[in-house]
């Protein structure tokens, strides 16, 4: 029965994108690849999850992360003592524990991006991704660049040209940006949900958002147009390099802990409120009940929708972080527990930056580098957030067929 609903699921999903721009000339040429990313996404689901060999690529990747986030607790340890446990078992304040470590996973990735390993394979991933999903080199290159090194600081590479791209194209770069993850906070993720989900959506996503974008904003690019630029780099010495990705890292790290502390206490006031107004019943209860008819159309049980609903709401109002929560001990209402379908279902959706917050940082990353693209980019973020949006519930969706 579930993959009856799931099939209609996608159906409406793909229709809710499709309704903005419907564009019936544009939706004949880009319906080849739609359903080939479609089957991929599907093939992919099922090669991750459902095989010995992805099963096995998974594990590896998290065990990879987990020796990681046990040397960046090394250096937590060093200079925060006995505050923080680095013996892995989860305990630790969620600061140290969690977030710390993204300093050092961006300092990797600043190693990897100054010998040059990491524009190798974003480069040649986005050309290949290009010829599979249609759309063109540059948003092809902007979608792998997204998933690996931020969503703001993609935009840094293309800046000599942001400036002149029509507002289709950079929907399009601030849909990927928005649609995926940076691959500093990925240990952080694997702390607190599953590694096999947050492989699974990563993956699921980068082509869920080409998905979206050919539905909810097609264009066609001239030859001319499709010219990949060369990404642009700022002569640095080594250390100078790394001081500032290890700045960076901590920054993001400084940024997430404020968002929780303060959504954690709005959503706590407000829960708060709604309580004494309604008897008892408090804002992420209304939430749920608003988001459960989405969640039963990904192949949650009807009887755990409303939970399911809640955690993704509270994600597309906070942020991935502040939902994530409900599936640790650190949960203020309690750690949450749902069947094994509707947990692969709702940690998959939660991966991505989709949400309100993301408005402002895309636009502003955009701003400080193209003004007017900035203002552009905050003239549709409620669009770009439908989209992104769209493309959890997709690859949600994908994931709940398949288990």
């Amino acid at each position: 029965m579930h993959i009856l609903i799931g099939i209609v699921g996608l159906v409406v999903f793909l229709a809710l994108a499709f309704a903005p721009a419907r564009d019936v000339r544009l939706l004949r040429k880009k319906a080849p690849y739609i359903v080939g990313m479609l089957v991929i996404q599907v093939l992919l689901g099922l090669l991750m999850l459902k095989t010995g060999v992805g099963k096995a690529v998974i594990d590896a990747f998290a065990n990879l992360f987990e020796h990681l986030l046990g040397y960046a607790g090394e250096g937590a340890h060093f200079v925060f003592g006995g505050l923080v446990d680095v013996k892995k078992d989860g305990s630790g304040p969620f600061m140290l524990t969690v977030l710390i470590p993204i300093i050092f996973i961006a300092s990797l990735i600043g190693i990897l991006q100054y010998i040059r390993v990491l524009p190798l394979v974003i480069k040649y991933l986005g050309l290949a991704l290009s010829y599979v999903t249609g759309m063109g080199r540059l948003e092809s290159f902007n979608a792998v660049s997204s998933a690996i090194i931020g969503q703001s600081e993609n935009f840094i590479a293309i800046k000599r040209i942001l400036p002149e791209l029509p507002s289709h194209r950079v929907y399009t770069l601030s849909a990927s940006a928005m649609s995926t993850v940076s691959m500093s906070i990925v240990g952080s993720y694997m702390v607190m949900i599953e590694p096999r989900y947050v492989v699974a959506a990563i993956v699921l996503n980068l082509f869920g958002g080409f998905i979206v974008v050919s539905l909810i904003n097609p264009y066609e690019l001239t030859e001319e147009e499709n010219r990949l630029v060369a990404v642009e780099r700022k002569k640095q010495s080594f250390f100078e390099m790394l001081g500032e990705y290890i700045l960076d890292g901590a920054k993001v790290a400084l940024t997430v802990a404020a968002m929780l502390v303060g959504f954690v206490a709005l959503i706590a006031l407000i829960n708060g409120i709604f309580a004494a107004v309604l008897g008892g019943t408090t804002f992420q209860d209304v939430l749920g009940h608003a988001f459960a008819p989405l969640a039963f159309l990904t192949g949650v049980p009807w009887h755990e929708s409303v939970t399911a609903g809640e955690i993704m709401a509270t994600k597309l109002v906070s942020n991935e972080f502040v939902a994530m929560l409900s599936f640790t001990p650190s949960a203020p209402g309690g750690q949450v527990h749902l069947s094994e379908r509707s947990t692969a279902i709702v940690q998959t959706f939660l991966v991505s930056f989709a949400n309100f917050s993301s408005i402002g940082i895309i636009a502003g990353a955009a701003k400080s580098l193209a003004p007017e693209q900035g203002d552009q980019i905050a003239r549709f973020g409620l669009k770009l957030l439908y989209g992104a949006t769209l493309v959890s519930f997709i690859s949600a969706t994908i994931v709940g067929l398949i288990s």
